[in-house]
């Protein structure tokens, strides 16, 4: 059900959709997935946490709300047994222009080379078959919990970065970083109701 993409580290997968065709004005939804694959719960995860999290595009109104759906959609296929993750046309064609996506991108690699520097096999029974759908679990409650954090300032950087922690937990087969971001979603729970009531 995990293809090879699963054992590359962020690095990698920063190169693979850096290495998406370039001649294009703008970048879909569907480019992203085509490159990372669509048999690949850890590295979808974590694309959406990225996105989340990148000051240029995450910061675009309605983009949280967006890899919400996406994180949805696999994390509830995955748990349905399914071995390829559908999603929908409408989905898949929502795209941004090339050069607000080249420029994230710039700004993710910065920081890449550090983290893949931090992630190794920890606790792997985590990253195992039950591991992975108590991750997907916690995955449907931030993609629940996204859209409303929108009005609520910083809680959606909370989200993404606790799904790309999800994410690199998976890819890296690293059981204490899904530790932390099961830890950090716990955190981001905790602030909004505080922000609430």
């Amino acid at each position: 059900m995990y293809n090879r993409n699963e054992d590359s580290k962020l690095m990698d997968l920063i190169d693979s959709i850096e290495e998406m065709e370039q001649d294009a004005s703008r970048v879909s939804v569907n480019d992203v997935v085509y490159a990372v694959g669509r048999r690949s719960f850890g590295p979808l995860l974590l694309v959406a946490g990225l996105i989340t999290l990148a000051p240029i595009i995450g910061d675009i109104p309605g983009m949280p709300t967006l890899m919400a759906v996406l994180v949805l959609l696999v994390s509830g296929q995955l748990l349905a047994g399914r071995e390829a993750f559908w999603l929908p046309n409408w989905l898949l064609k929502r795209s941004l222009s090339r050069e607000k996506f080249d420029k994230a991108i710039k700004w993710m690699k910065k920081p890449a080379r550090w983290i893949d520097g931090l992630l190794r096999v920890r606790l792997p029974w985590l990253t195992g078959y039950i591991g992975i759908r108590v991750t997907a679990v916690v995955c449907l409650l931030i993609a629940l919990a996204m859209p409303p954090m929108e009005f609520i300032p910083f809680s959606a950087n909370g989200a993404g970065l606790a799904l790309t922690l999800l994410g690199l937990g998976l890819v890296a087969r690293d059981g204490l970083a899904l530790l932390l971001g099961f830890a950090l979603f716990g955190a981001t729970c905790v602030f909004i109701a505080m922000s609430l009531f």
